[in-house]
């Protein structure tokens, strides 16, 4: 019995170790040599990942408003669900996106550095949705790489409809009029368009339509008029990637995953007093945020499933990575983002032809220029 109570003091000391203050809140902290990470513990944010030399947080959103409580902010994990609950639902405590950012994360291990990587585990217990959560990070310490592995399994006596959705969320100062979103996503649709068909009509990335007029708009901008909101995009290939590039801030942050995963990707957009307030790079399991019936009862959109199922006792796992990159001030966008060999390699728009580059989106290759941006992707937990 003693030698119980002193390992769990000793646990207790080392997770007291591990978690220390940020702006007030608690928080797991990976320091590497070239870039840094805060996890806010209340709620299980991502709300700061930055160059060590330059200081730019574009996972700000969210931060400067936070209270005591939990608090959805920067990169927050939606499950499970994401956006809408129903009147029901919502009497009985769910909040929208689901209880993942609603509830007090806990430090299992780290962080520590192994093998060249700065890593972590945490975990949360959603009381509601009868979940258990479980999340591996892994921060490179002489790039700015951050791997992450999720683990999430039903806990209750029986399956049930579910989503996950990563929800990463620029904002100031990052973000600002210039800021360009880019992606490799392909059909989509205005996800408040009117059911029972609001895919139709159908756009391709970059394009979508405001719901007031019906005129085109470019999602990889964002001016003072943020209509449409919300759309949503498929992809056709393996993996997916969102990349958010400010050539005035030097920065550019990208994400990459598998579309198996995750096939959808959803761009939220809001202005505030005409000027940029945030931009969700947002991939999921869902593109339609609407209440678990609505789901059921539409099922699929483009062919692609807008819930999985979880049943009682199993545990699924996804993973992503997320990446920064300093930017030359004429960088006007990404081309492409693929995964060679060891290396992630980011393109910029413009280095190729327009030719060259539908013949290498169309078999997946890239053909690596001076002006793209690389660095060595080993040990994802992507791959």
């Amino acid at each position: 019995m003693r030698i119980f109570l002193l390992m769990a003091a000793l646990y207790d000391a080392n997770v007291a170790l591990a978690e220390t203050a940020v702006k007030g809140r608690p928080a797991l902290v990976l320091n590497g040599e070239v870039a840094r990470v805060v996890v806010d513990l209340l709620g299980g944010s991502i709300a700061d990942f930055h160059l060590q030399d330059q200081g730019v947080n574009p996972l700000s959103w969210g931060r400067e408003e936070a209270g005591a409580g939990p608090q959805s902010m920067g990169h927050f994990l939606c499950l499970d669900r994401w956006a809408s609950v129903s009147e029901a639902e919502a009497e009985n405590g769910m909040p929208a996106h689901g209880e993942a950012s609603a509830v007090p994360w806990r430090v299992v291990r780290g962080p520590e550095e192994r093998d060249g990587f700065i890593e972590a585990e945490m975990a949360a217990t959603l009381p509601l949705a009868g979940f258990a959560v479980r999340r591996w990070l892994r921060l490179a310490k002489d790039r700015a790489l951050l791997s992450v592995r999720e683990e999430v399994q039903n806990t209750g006596a029986l399956g049930r409809l579910y989503n996950m959705v990563q929800h990463p969320t620029i904002g100031p100062p990052f973000l600002d009029e210039t800021t360009v979103v880019d992606s490799n996503a392909r059909k989509g649709y205005m996800v408040y368009s009117p059911m029972p068909n609001p895919e139709e009509p159908a756009v391709f990335w970059p394009q979508a339509h405001k719901l007031a007029s019906g005129d085109e708009v470019d999602m990889r901008y964002l001016g003072g008029d943020d209509d449409p909101t919300n759309a949503g995009y498929s992809f056709d290939d393996s993996y997916g990637w969102v990349a958010a590039s400010t050539a005035s801030q030097g920065l550019l942050i990208g994400y990459i995953w598998k579309t198996a995963e995750y096939p959808w990707l959803n761009i939220w957009r809001n202005s505030d007093a005409g000027k940029p307030a945030a931009r969700g790079l947002e991939f999921g399991t869902t593109s339609l945020p609407l209440p678990p019936a609505a789901l059921a009862a539409k099922g699929k959109i483009f062919g692609i499933p807008l819930f999985e199922f979880l049943d009682a006792g199993q545990t699924i796992a996804k993973g992503y990575a997320a990446f920064l990159f300093e930017i030359p001030s004429d960088y006007a966008g990404t081309e492409q983002v693929a995964l060679i060999d060891d290396r992630l390699v980011v393109r910029p728009c413009g280095v190729m032809g327009e030719r060259t580059k539908a013949l290498e989106a169309a078999s997946g290759a890239i053909k690596r220029t001076k002006a793209d941006l690389e660095m060595e992707i080993d040990a994802l937990f992507i791959e």
